[in-house]
């Protein structure tokens, strides 16, 4: 007989219940302080008193203690699909090694953000009566707990092997790390001798010299199960070693990245769109569609993708809309006469397109990242985002009326009844959007309201969810937050390596020098994007990449806005892409069918997306028509 919940609990350590009850008042906090803020303006017209450095502060606990979580439920997120190709034992032996390289890395980055949290900040410094070094401390702590569970994992490997594993990833993360060793050393115990520092300078040189075959194995490693997050702080720290820069250098920048202004919209939106899915929102939103849309040729078809993208505009993970709402979408197809792999197909290729549409995370990180007004960004996605939609309920307006499939009549009291039952979901979207373009609340405000919005709604009117319920939501977003957030602070310190050493305006330089056609550079900027969409997630593509085509897509004239809406555009369209594309995999999970047959059902709806981001890629009016229409 399965263990009562509570029992289950009752067997995890006083760590476990710390963190997940940390990392819930933290994500709850995020959420209260922009909440407080805005009836404290509108009220008494002033804010708190530093309540937006709180804010920013806590994103960067809630990443270290998200990251933690999401190390210890081993969540993060990888590139695993060529480890399902090797059999074991082999397989096992590279499981060993990926988890050695972590705990390398990880170890790594504990010893930097240690040195920078004692040698980098001002002691006097506060945020309210908090020091600044004390919140900075966060960041040490996170990475050696990653650290500490990547060295405990090697999961087929027993005994010694386990044992050699973390004594190895240890030493050479220490290794690697060693400037940073001292300057921690230095600053507790002052007057170091001197050979620790030419030991310092001699194993400097030898991992420079062994920087760039490092860098290799790293790379091919994250194809086989090494977190992205891994793969992106390794090989930032090996340039930097490579070029004797300080290792500080990469939590700085991270802490910079962390605390940023716009950043904390991300845990608040993903909340938000959590508590929407694990409500009974989905199910209002389908009756509602299907109410309205059914009678027509293909209606089912354009419910599922509606619904689909409001989910997936409000998570921001495509992954959360095909898991959550996949099987409950393809039932309504398959129920309505479309062919089970149609319906599959359809579910996981409308996944990943809402993100052109505001608020969509990726839109906020290419803003911040290419310094672009929020605000232009999401206008410039709107209608890029329906055209996308529109492209897809069009195929399957095409496919009902070839096949025949039987509609829904048209009830009016079904219709007004699904009205009335989803009334307050379809208002969310409306509410947003006025709120922040008309300017009564800032972007970071904006989410907060819509976390409280959708708490209203679904615990308080409908009653959906319980407090047993909301913990549950929180502790199922915190390590997909976590997850993302700590893939975001690895890629800065990798993009910051990128900029300084100047590839953006060499790779700009060449490209002008080689490539004389604005045309031939935007169809060779797809098929780039394409496989990078491909192979890599949307948010740390973002950090990476960005940098290097903003000042190439300056030199041939592109609007930024253009730009960035072609890049998310590939980038959604990525997740489709053979051989890797995530969601062709989520949905092989969720249905339980190979992944070479998700691709061919998916491989029709592909090629109609394609044909749209080239339209878009081409129409430059797509993207930046709204600014100039409505003046922003």
């Amino acid at each position: 007989m399965a263990a009562e919940p509570g029992n289950a609990e009752a067997r995890h350590g006083w760590l476990w219940h710390l963190e997940n009850g940390a990392s819930g008042a933290v994500l709850l906090g995020i959420a209260v302080l922009p909440t407080i803020e805005i009836f404290a303006r509108w009220i008494f017209r002033t804010g708190l008193a530093s309540s937006s450095d709180l804010t920013h502060h806590l994103v960067l606990w809630l990443t270290c203690l998200g990251g933690a979580i999401t190390s210890r439920e081993n969540k993060h997120i990888t590139l695993s699909a060529g480890a399902d190709l090797i059999r074991r034992p082999l397989r096992d032996w590279i499981a060993g090694l990926t988890s050695l390289i972590s705990t390398a890395i990880a170890a790594a980055m504990t010893w930097s953000s240690l040195s920078l949290v004692l040698i980098g900040f001002d002691p006097s410094k506060r945020i309210g009566f908090v020091p600044v070094q004390l919140a900075a401390a966060v960041l040490p702590l996170g990475f050696a707990l990653m650290t500490a569970r990547f060295a405990a994992r090697a999961p087929a490997l027993r005994g010694w092997g386990k044992a050699l594993v973390a004594v190895i990833g240890l030493a050479a993360g220490t290794i690697l790390a060693f400037s940073s060793v001292l300057n921690v050393l230095s600053a507790l115990f002052p007057g170091l001798p001197d050979p620790l520092f030419r030991l310092a300078d001699s194993l400097a040189a030898g991992s420079a010299r062994l920087a760039v075959p490092a860098i290799l194995l790293l790379s091919v490693s994250v194809l086989f199960g090494t977190p992205i997050f891994i793969g992106l702080g390794g090989v930032a720290y090996l340039l930097f070693v490579r070029s004797g820069g300080a290792l500080e250098v990469i939590p700085s920048e991270a802490y910079g990245m962390l605390t940023g202004y716009s950043l904390p919209a991300i845990p608040l939106f993903t909340f938000a769109g959590f508590i929407l899915s694990e409500s009974q929102a989905g199910k209002r939103l389908v009756r509602l569609f299907k109410a309205f849309v059914g009678w027509l040729p293909g209606g089912l078809v354009i419910m599922a993708v509606l619904v689909s993208t409001f989910f997936t505009t409000f998570t921001g993970a495509t992954g959360v809309t095909i898991l959550a709402l996949g099987s409950l979408l393809a039932f309504a197809l398959l129920s309505g006469g479309y062919r089970q792999g149609f319906s599959e197909g359809l579910v996981t290729s409308s996944g990943s397109i809402g993100l052109l549409i505001p608020p969509s995370l990726p839109i906020i990180i290419y803003g911040v990242t290419a310094q672009i007004n929020i605000k232009h960004m999401f206008a410039g996605g709107i209608l890029p985002g329906l055209l996308m939609v529109l492209c897809l309920c069009a195929f399957g307006v095409a496919t009902a009326l070839r096949g025949g499939v039987q509609r829904v009549p048209f009830r009016l009291a079904e219709a007004w009844g699904a009205v009335r039952e989803s009334f307050w979901e379809i208002l969310l979207p409306l509410v947003i959007l006025v709120m922040y373009f008309v300017g009564l609340t800032t972007l970071v405000e904006t989410g907060a309201i819509a976390v409280l919005y959708s708490l209203i709604v679904e615990a308080g009117i409908h009653r959906d969810l319980d407090f047993a319920a909301l913990r549950r939501i929180v502790l199922k977003c915190v390590p997909i937050i976590g997850g993302v957030l700590v893939i975001l602070a690895a890629a800065k310190g990798l993009s910051y390596y990128i900029v300084d050493a100047e590839v953006p305006m060499a790779l700009s330089a060449w490209v002008k020098a080689n490539v004389s056609s604005k045309f031939v550079f935007l169809l060779a900027l797809n098929v780039v994007l394409l496989i990078v969409g491909c192979l890599m997630d949307i948010f740390s593509a973002i950090l990476v990449v960005v940098p290097l085509i903003l000042p190439v897509g300056a030199a041939f004239g592109i609007h930024p806005v253009h730009l960035g809406v072609i890049f998310l555009a590939n980038l959604g369209l990525g997740y489709l892409t053979p051989p890797v594309g995530l969601n062709l995999f989520l949905s092989a999970y969720l249905f339980n069918k190979p992944v070479a047959k998700i691709v061919k059902d998916v491989l029709p709806f592909f090629l109609a997306l394609l044909a749209v981001v080239l339209l878009i890629t081409y129409v430059p009016w797509l993207s930046t028509g709204l600014i100039t229409l409505l003046k922003l």
